[in-house]
């Protein structure tokens, strides 16, 4: 019987998982300037929590969750996104009470939707996420915005697009949701089934179908920015104001619409205009969403984040043919030659890893030859070789890989040597 991985997950092997631990850590680093803490959640969830975060008329609740029973016959669903279970974690553990305000979180785990898989875009894949709780600044749009631009930046992408839009707040969508519905409702039979049941539950989703985007109505279909109230288009100005004051070049789209309920003001999303991405170029989305935590049975409290795909992230780099600067090799290879020496090469290999060194040794008894051979695959700095008469007279040869040099030390001397 032959067993092959599951359609749409994929093994992350030695080799290429050292470029998702570099994003990964420069993801951490950049959270570390900008005072953003780590927050782990389940990998599942009541199911409640996604359909009441992400929203019932979204693609990913209709279509995509991975939902089952439990032995109890609890409805639980692996979760495919962040911001739910971070916005319940926020409320379950009375996060909004403690005195350092606002709450700014991040995460980084494996997400899981049932889609078609295709280029950077799995069935099970790993995502980066911030959220900023407690804060109805627009500064606070641009510092979340600047992070995620930060992030690419720092690892070597150059050419981004930032596309940002307002949704306006509650007012203001009410105004609009009934433009839209006027708007469609006389030939919504012309639309797929989907947007039909969205005129109701949430018109402005059919703005982001990808079977009706060609329909003519959607080129004539009322725009967001025509409905904003004074309060909501003064506070879409400043962010732009912050945006331009940190540098960031940005276009703003009217017709950008984010694919989840529970945005309000401020959406964007980060694209790569690399030649040969692809013909999804969305790297990384997000917005604000004032209403969540109060959904999630918490006070009144103001939220804003994104999330970007690891994957996805990887394809923009090789598109633009980012190398990134991962250290591959060690510090010091052992070379042992004789029963004696190579007994005393295993103390020698844990006493150079004690020290913080990256070390490594031959375990399959190979001739000197070979083990040169596997210094040179471990790209190894020095290679220190241990003989019997080597051993006898306490000292150890060190060659340095790069110079060629080679100098005998006290073996007890070999990781101040190597260190120095």
């Amino acid at each position: 019987m032959s067993f092959q991985i599951p359609r749409g997950t994929q093994d992350i092997l030695p080799g290429d998982v050292e470029r998702w631990q570099y994003i990964e850590n420069t993801a951490r680093e950049i959270c570390r300037y900008y005072q953003y803490k780590e927050i782990r959640t389940p990998i599942f969830e009541h199911t409640e929590i996604f359909q009441r975060g992400v929203g019932e008329s979204t693609d990913i609740v209709q279509k995509e969750m991975y939902t089952f029973q439990d032995r109890k016959g609890r409805s639980m669903t692996l979760r495919p996104e962040g911001t739910a279970s971070t916005v319940r974690a926020f409320v379950e553990k009375k996060l909004y009470a403690q005195p350092s305000q606002p709450t700014k979180l991040y995460y980084i785990g494996p997400m899981f939707r049932y889609e078609r898989p295709q280029t950077g875009r799995f069935r099970q894949f790993v995502q980066f996420g911030v959220e900023a709780l407690g804060s109805n600044s627009p500064a606070m749009d641009a510092e979340v915005i600047s992070l995620a631009m930060e992030l690419y930046r720092t690892v070597g992408l150059k050419k981004l697009k930032l596309i940002i839009n307002s949704l306006g707040d509650a007012d203001s969508r009410k105004a609009h949701r009934e433009a839209l519905i006027a708007h469609f409702e006389p030939r919504i039979g012309e639309f797929c089934s989907d947007c039909q049941k969205r005129l109701q539950q949430n018109p402005l989703r059919i703005l982001d179908c990808k079977v009706d985007r060609n329909h003519e109505l959607m080129a004539t279909a009322p725009s967001i920015m025509d409905y904003l109230n004074e309060e909501s288009r003064a506070y879409f100005n400043k962010v732009q104001q912050y945006l331009t004051d940190l540098n960031i070049e940005f276009t703003v789209d009217p017709n950008l619409v984010r694919g989840l309920d529970y945005y309000n003001h401020t959406a964007f999303e980060i694209m790569s205009d690399a030649e040969g991405f692809g013909a999804i170029t969305t790297l990384c989305g997000g917005g604000r969403y004032n209403g969540l935590v109060k959904d999630f049975g918490g006070p009144e409290t103001p939220g804003i984040g994104f999330a970007l795909s690891i994957e996805r992230f990887l394809a923009a780099l090789d598109a633009e043919n980012v190398e990134l600067p991962i250290e591959q090799s060690i510090d010091c290879f052992v070379v042992a030659l004789g029963e004696k020496a190579k007994d005393r090469s295993v103390s020698l290999v844990y006493e150079l890893r004690k020290a913080g060194l990256t070390a490594e040794k031959d375990y399959e008894d190979k001739k000197m030859k070979a083990q040169f051979k596997a210094a040179d695959r471990y790209k190894a700095k020095f290679v220190a070789v241990l003989g019997e008469d080597e051993l006898e007279r306490n000292i150890i040869s060190v060659k340095n890989m790069e110079t060629g040099t080679q100098v005998e030390v006290s073996i007890d001397e070999l990781t101040a040597y190597i260190k120095a």
